[in-house]
């Protein structure tokens, strides 16, 4: 008891956790003379004083079932939770949505436009699983379980888009659950959660085989022309990126400052490579030199200050579906898939090191261009004739000398 007055004072509830505590009052007053400090309850010296007694004995029984409550729901039990609980004030928790908007505002900055572009897109998945799986906006990070994982990820596979008739494959919805686990690692970090539910989570990656165009298919590319300057110019931005490995958004983000002579007494394209944030060292080979200076007086280029007039990346798509049209290339011509073109049948296939493609591609690691660039057949083949004569030779030679012998 405290804040005595007239020989009367308020009677207070402590709530003590791991050596944290919180006092509230309950309202309730008692004459000091009529409290018996030792057991914390009042003397029951009449009716009113054992009422007083009754109640704080329910007060005790409630704080106890609140505590084995929390303790049961694996929260983090604290005097104030305690107190907020007797109260009937619901605690702030932070949840789904709030983790996400706040992760996308810190990485705003950080990561490229296409990367944070595509954790919007996740963030839509997960907007819409909530509210088909639970009937509501939002969810608290509490609530987040090995299950919720599950169901999510059963969610995407069967999901079916309303602008197009092909669902996700797998490794599509493996990359949005990589993006939703580093946000809920993010969660983790900023105490905001008390355990990662991807703990047992396994991502499920399957190997894919990266699609490249033969030399002869590149060759028929090349040498076929449009009279329609925007298939043309579609099809002359490809064949600059089979020749220097470069990714679209790369491309566009060229100006004449990016051209630089180098120790060779070359001419290099030195930039920096928008989705892993590296220096990237590109030697222009004839055939991008000559689109280059095809391009570098355009009016559209000198207005914007680039290499090349900006197109959008969806436009670059659609106009390169017909540039494969026309050539008679059965396969999906998409602009990146020049990138893996450069990476196989113009430098790996002709006997470039991987160290060396891996530098201009402005991978991190090896690794990634293993995967991204595997060496074509007609190359193993080749080394392996190399190999297969070496091996004569020096039959031969033992053959020679065990006669002589």
């Amino acid at each position: 008891m405290n804040k005595e007055k007239d020989g009367i004072a308020p009677v207070y509830v402590r709530i003590n956790v791991n050596g944290a505590r919180v006092e509230m009052s309950l309202k309730k007053s008692v004459k000091i003379a009529d409290w018996n400090p030792s057991k914390g309850i009042a003397k029951t010296k009449n009716t009113d004083l054992k009422i007083l007694n009754n109640y704080l004995e329910e007060v005790k029984g409630l704080f106890s079932s609140y505590y084995r409550e929390m303790v049961l729901a694996k929260k983090l039990i604290t005097p104030e939770a305690l107190k907020n609980q007797f109260l009937g004030i619901q605690e702030q928790e932070n949840t789904l949505l709030s983790l996400i908007e706040y992760h996308n505002l810190q990485m705003k900055e950080v990561l490229a436009q296409g990367t944070i572009k595509n954790y919007y897109t996740t963030a839509k998945y997960l907007k819409e699983f909530v509210s088909a799986q639970f009937k509501k906006q939002d969810i608290y990070l509490t609530e987040l379980d090995y299950q919720f994982i599950t169901q999510f990820e059963y969610f995407l596979r069967t999901y079916v888009p309303t602008d197009h008739h092909k669902g996700m494959e797998n490794n599509g919805v493996m990359k949005h659950l990589a993006r939703f686990r580093k946000v809920i690692r993010l969660g983790v970090k900023l105490g905001w959660m008390d355990k990662n539910p991807f703990e047992l989570f396994k991502l499920k990656l399957q190997k894919v085989e990266r699609g490249y165009l033969t030399s002869e298919e590149l060759i028929s590319i090349e040498e076929k022309s449009f009279s329609l300057q925007r298939i043309q110019y579609a099809k002359d931005l490809f064949v600059f990126s089979c020749y220097t490995g470069m990714a679209y958004i790369d491309v566009m983000q060229l100006t004449p400052d990016s051209i630089i002579l180098g120790i060779d007494g070359n001419y290099w394209i030195k930039t920096i490579r928008e989705k892993t944030d590296t220096s990237v060292n590109v030697p222009i080979l004839p055939k991008a030199a000559y689109i280059i200076a095809k391009y570098k007086d355009n009016p559209r280029s000198i207005a914007k200050g680039s290499l090349f007039p900006m197109i959008s990346n969806q436009k670059l798509n659609c106009y390169l579906k017909e540039v494969g049209d026309l050539c008679g290339i059965k396969k999906n011509l998409t602009f990146h898939l020049a990138r893996h073109t450069f990476a196989t049948s113009v430098t790996l296939s002709n006997g470039v090191p991987i160290e060396t493609v891996s530098k201009i591609l402005g991978h991190t690691t090896i690794r990634t261009t293993q995967i991204y660039a595997k060496v074509v057949e007609q190359k193993v083949s080749q080394d392996m004739a190399v190999l297969r004569e070496k091996l004569e030779l020096n039959s031969l030679k033992a053959k020679k000398q065990s006669r002589r012998a």
